[in-house]
């Protein structure tokens, strides 16, 4: 573990030169890549500095012991050395996880979907509910939330409503929420006083960054032929015409509506970066929808990562079984301990499976 952190701070180190670099402050995408890498290491760094100095005391108080004390000096020594071996427990396990690989889209923005699911207009309240929630948890953290798209419904619930959540480290505290939510509640139209059970499906997906296409000249096969057609004396003469192939993705652009060549290939190229750069976005916008579908699951009331249980004002989280008698507050956006011990119980497991 020492080792891959003094190689954390070496990087760190040679990050700082980098970004006093002219040649690197002149290039904005180095820069950018650089300053969010730098930052990235930052606490890592931090308590490895920490640890670092906390073990040079150990070492000195230790050393201090083997000297001739008093007894009152000897105690006092005693007293910060286990203080300082407590501290040194305490940084070893944050480094220990601040090393896991940390989840790329974490930083990232929030596009989250709502839909009422099993139980009719109860299902489509409740999913009313779920988003008010989350809604209110994003403006307790300070980020904002801008619904993309909503289908109501007659009672006031939500068939459907997708929203962006914006926000530095939106998905690393949201990303939980993929799954079947189940309510068991009195419906207000339910005369027998029955209790129900409804489920909505919350899916939660990290915004897709805007596809950028670079098209290298390696990449791209140039022919060129006669143009053919209406074109006056040019026409079946000079060899103006262009056929660019995009070799990596088989995208293929002619252009003849020009005399010069040049002119040919300059607007062959804009129609490639056009059509290369479609491309990639529907091949986003297809793993968008798997990452969906298989976040969503079918909504089935069984298929639950949570019940909400008014009638006992109590919230229970299957998958790490917590419950908490809060209901009303948590309706309210207040998250943070369900966040929270998901977050811990992730780290846990990524730290089991890397210590195997």
């Amino acid at each position: 573990m020492l080792d891959r952190l003094q190689s954390v701070e070496d990087r760190y180190e040679k990050l700082n030169g980098l970004l006093m670099d002219p040649d690197i402050i002149n290039d904005s995408k180095k820069l950018r890549e650089y300053s969010k890498e730098q930052s990235d290491l930052q606490e890592t760094v931090d308590v490895y500095r920490e640890y670092k100095s906390v073990k040079e005391q150990i070492d000195d108080a230790k050393a201090m012991l083997d000297d001739k004390l008093d007894a009152d000096m000897r105690d006092m020594v005693k007293e910060e050395l286990s203080e300082l071996q407590s501290q040194e427990k305490d940084l070893a396990a944050r480094l220990k996880i601040l090393l896991i690989p940390k989840d790329p889209n974490d930083d990232k923005n929030v596009i989250m979907e709502i839909r009422g699911a099993a139980g009719g207009d109860e299902a489509a309240l409740f999913a009313g509910d779920l988003y008010r929630m989350y809604s209110r948890f994003a403006e307790a953290q300070g980020w904002k939330t801008e619904v993309m798209e909503a289908n109501t419904t007659g009672v006031g619930g939500y068939k459907e409503i997708i929203f962006m959540i914006n926000g530095n480290g939106a998905f690393s505290k949201l990303k939980y929420e993929n799954g079947a939510h189940r309510v068991q509640r009195v419906p207000e139209t339910e005369s027998g006083g029955r209790i129900h059970t409804s489920t909505a499906t919350v899916v939660c997906l990290p915004e897709a960054e805007e596809v950028e296409v670079e098209i290298h000249d390696k990449d791209i096969r140039v022919d060129t032929f006669t143009s053919s057609g209406p074109g006056g004396q040019s026409v079946n003469t000079t060899m103006s015409a262009v056929r660019l192939t995009h070799l990596p993705t088989g995208t293929v652009v002619s252009c003849q509506d020009e005399k010069s060549q040049i002119k040919n290939k300059e607007k062959a190229m804009k129609v490639l970066r056009a059509r290369v750069y479609d491309k990639f976005q529907r091949e986003a916008q297809a793993e968008y929808d798997q990452n969906r579908k298989l976040a969503v699951g079918t909504g089935d009331r069984s298929e639950r990562i949570r019940t909400y249980n008014f009638p006992q004002n109590r919230v229970t989280d299957h998958r790490i079984g917590l419950t908490i008698q809060k209901l009303d507050q948590i309706l309210q956006g207040k998250l943070d301990e369900f966040v929270d011990a998901l977050i811990v119980e992730d780290q846990s497991s990524r730290l089991d499976q890397a210590d195997r």
